[in-house]
């Protein structure tokens, strides 16, 4: 694994030599030491991939923005802020843009390529926690706790606020993909679709009656809008069915996860956008992966002495970067993530185990990764499946009164040309 230290310097390479992923999947680890202090690091805050996935941003907490080109193996300063910031959005229809939202609550757009500032835009009143872009570029939607305002992205004037009361407080508010609806997640753990245009209520998602509340922090959505993953302060998750506006399943993770802080689908290029793959990022700095299907856990990234802080998938599933508790960055490789992972056909049968779990429940199995032995060489060993050999005692078949049976007969047959007489 390398250790990539980019300083002070405003552009570089990522990686110095052939990168080969260890065992845990690292590409590169990316560290910024402070200039003053080399035993000092600036903790990047923030990360977001582009619309491609071969590019992301990255902001530190001195206000530095950098991009990451992963496939050119290059990274470059491109903003000087002055200040932390809070949330980055970087899929705009301009692709050479991005949006960064500031301590000072406002929201900068700014060109990577010229490192002009393109717009200022403002009208929070708290910290701007998270930007949604909607999938044509062109929109995007910023929350805060009590506010959450609509931007045309050409004009870059405000199209509509949405106020909640500060009792309830906003939890999150983000564009579904290939739609105009606008999905918002309350602090009282309702979840409300509006039409992104008139801001019409298209309809609310049931709380669920059974089971302790989840008090949801966090959401992820597959690529074709379908499936709404909810978690929050309990190791419980919610698959919701934004179709039939359906609770599908709980999913129970291991009794190591009490809170979780992040939800992402892991995309892959043959599921059509129906990911089935989830990490889940917990409160002991472990992402775990778990197929949504069978709640099996796939593997894991991160561990308690490495601890993650926050993450993001590229949309073309290839690469995670993390942002770890000592402020560097992680850039994993998700091929080396999942190929020793021997994947089982789904199992025909499903057994219920218990009374007591509802049928909605599944609990994640095992907390330990299942991974194939690895061979030496590069053919293939083969094992053939053939039936037990039945000892002579048991082969009731051949079996024949005072001890002969037909194998010893026939050798009396062929020594002799014919059978004994009493035979």
């Amino acid at each position: 694994m390398q250790t990539t230290d980019i300083g002070n310097k405003e552009e570089g390479k990522v990686w110095h030599r052939k990168p080969t992923p260890s065992n845990t999947g690292v590409v590169v680890t990316v560290i910024r030491s402070a200039a003053a202090y080399q035993s000092k690091t600036v903790h990047f805050l923030h990360v977001t991939f582009d619309t491609t996935g071969d590019s992301f941003l990255a902001g530190d907490h001195h206000g530095n923005i950098y991009v990451f080109d992963i496939t050119r193996n290059r990274f470059r300063l491109v903003q000087k802020t002055g200040q932390a910031c809070t949330a980055l959005a970087f899929n705009l229809r301009r692709t050479t843009e991005f949006l960064v939202a500031l301590a000072d609550y406002s929201i900068k757009c700014f060109d990577k390529d010229t490192k002009q500032l393109v717009s200022w835009m403002r009208g929070h009143e708290g910290a701007v926690s998270s930007v949604s872009v909607h999938g044509s570029g062109r929109y995007a939607i910023s929350t805060s706790a009590d506010t959450a305002q609509l931007w045309d992205l050409d004009t870059f004037q405000r199209k509509r606020k949405l106020n909640v009361r500060q009792s309830v407080g906003i939890q999150r508010v983000f564009f579904l993909p290939l739609s105009n609806t606008i999905l918002s997640c309350f602090n009282d753990d309702s979840i409300f679709a509006w039409e992104s245009d008139t801001l019409f209520c298209k309809y609310q998602l049931p709380v669920p009656d059974e089971g302790p509340r989840i008090h949801y922090k966090a959401f992820a959505v597959t690529r074709d809008g379908k499936i709404l993953a909810a978690g929050g302060r309990s190791n419980l998750l919610h698959l919701w069915c934004l179709d039939t506006r359906q609770l599908l399943r709980v999913v129970q993770m291991p009794p190591k996860v009490r809170t979780v802080r992040q939800l992402e689908f892991l995309p892959d290029s043959f599921d059509g956008g129906a990911s089935q793959t989830l990490g889940v990022l917990s409160q002991d700095g472990v992402m775990r992966f778990i197929n949504i299907q069978t709640c099996k856990l796939l593997f894991n990234i991160g561990s308690h002495d490495d601890a993650i802080t926050a993450a993001t998938v590229s949309p073309n599933g290839r690469h995670i970067v993390t942002i770890m508790d000592n402020g560097s960055l992680n850039i994993y490789s998700v091929q080396c993530l999942t190929q020793d992972y021997n994947k089982p056909p789904p199992s025909l049968v499903k057994v219920v185990s218990g009374g007591e779990c509802s049928a909605l429940t599944m609990k994640v199995k095992s907390e330990a990764v299942q991974r194939p032995a690895k061979t030496s060489g590069r053919r293939v060993k083969t094992k053939v499946l053939r039936p037990p050999a039945v000892p002579m005692t048991e082969d009731k078949e051949n079996e024949l009164p005072d001890g002969l049976n037909k194998k010893r007969l026939v050798t009396l047959l062929k020594a002799f040309g014919e059978y004994p007489a009493k035979y």
